[in-house]
């Protein structure tokens, strides 16, 4: 599993600014303790002092210490004691200002050896899942919100199935694209005309991905080479911006590239999205793309080689049926 390393690093800040928020509301909650039961903090101290003795008496020259360790600890026990009936009292969990990391897992490092803890993991999710919702209506886009209804369901001429019915199959393989996702190269093409839904499945897809703890990465195609060209010819931060987002494509679990074919056909845009194809395809990483064009189409527009790849590496699922949005107008 890839990590979008731009959201592991605003993960890594929120979760270092949660350590230190919730840091600072123990350390509030224990004044105000001492403040209500001055023997708390009396405690506390003498706890202290007990465990620098029982330290001091471990690493002393002279006799056998251990008769002193065990007065000591058993002093210790009493107090801890004494100390969680006094915080109960006042209504409080007993342990509630202990010094003890939120985290038992990862002992609030964030990681476990390389791997993240899934306390970060957690927060890493919500990051994502912000990003994405900053593009897609994660919300109001999901697999159960959509609707087959505004497919027709009269078969087509000749006695071919229904768009109603051809969605449903385009909508199953989405489905199970997502519960069944795994970084193993399974890629798939959305063809068809505006406003049949392919925007909305790619968002369902992000989704239902983004929440498994993959890297998602969705992108309309016009932004992708445009990441591409202020890498290639901008300098300074314009540039760094266009080489961070480039590793993003290439490196994430998986990369939704939307509206292919709105962006300005050049030499320049079919060379940065074959790489992109290409690459992604050597490394095994799964990719959605949608377009309005079909696979001919892209040959014209780009060239036969990455029509070939999509033809022959990828899912191709063909949209049918009226504009949406012209149905929900009324027209």
């Amino acid at each position: 599993m890839a990590l979008d390393g731009k959201i592991l690093a605003r993960s890594l800040d929120s979760y270092r600014a949660g350590l230190q928020r919730r840091t600072r509301e123990t350390e509030r909650l224990r004044q105000t303790i001492y403040s209500k039961q001055p023997r708390v903090e009396q405690i506390d101290r003498l706890l202290s002092e007990t465990v620098a003795a029982a330290v001091a008496a471990a690493v002393s020259g002279g006799g056998d210490p251990r008769e002193e360790i065990e007065k000591l600890r058993d002093e210790n026990l009493a107090l801890q004691a004494e100390r969680a009936e006094l915080i109960a009292e006042l209504g409080y969990p007993y342990d509630c200002i202990d010094d003890k990391p939120f985290c038992e897992e990862c002992s609030d490092h964030g990681f476990i050896g390389k791997k993240p803890c899934s306390c970060l993991m957690e927060i890493y999710r919500e990051e994502q899942r912000k990003e994405l919702s900053s593009l897609l209506d994660l919300s109001g886009e999901n697999f159960g919100s959509f609707r087959l209804d505004y497919y027709d369901d009269t078969p087509a001429e000749g006695g071919g199935v229904s768009p109603r019915r051809h969605m449903k199959m385009v909508y199953t393989a989405c489905l199970r694209y997502a519960e069944s996702f795994s970084p193993d190269g399974e890629n798939l093409f959305f063809s068809g005309g505006t406003g049949l839904g392919k925007t909305f499945l790619s968002s369902c897809i992000a989704g239902a991905v983004s929440e498994k703890g993959y890297s998602v990465v969705y992108e309309t195609a016009i932004e992708l080479i445009s990441s591409f060209e202020r890498a290639r010819f901008d300098k300074g931060e314009d540039a760094e911006e266009g080489e961070e987002n480039v590793r993003r494509y290439l490196g994430c679990d998986l990369l939704i590239i939307d509206d292919l074919g709105t962006e300005l056909s050049t030499s320049f845009a079919a060379g940065a999205l074959y790489d992109v194809i290409n690459s992604r395809l050597r490394s095994r990483k799964n990719t959605v793309i949608s377009s309005n064009l079909g696979i001919d189409e892209i040959r014209r527009r780009y060239s036969p080689q990455i029509a070939s790849r999509l033809e022959g590496e990828y899912e191709n699922l063909r949209f049918y049926g009226r504009d949406i949005r012209l149905i929900k107008r009324g027209l």
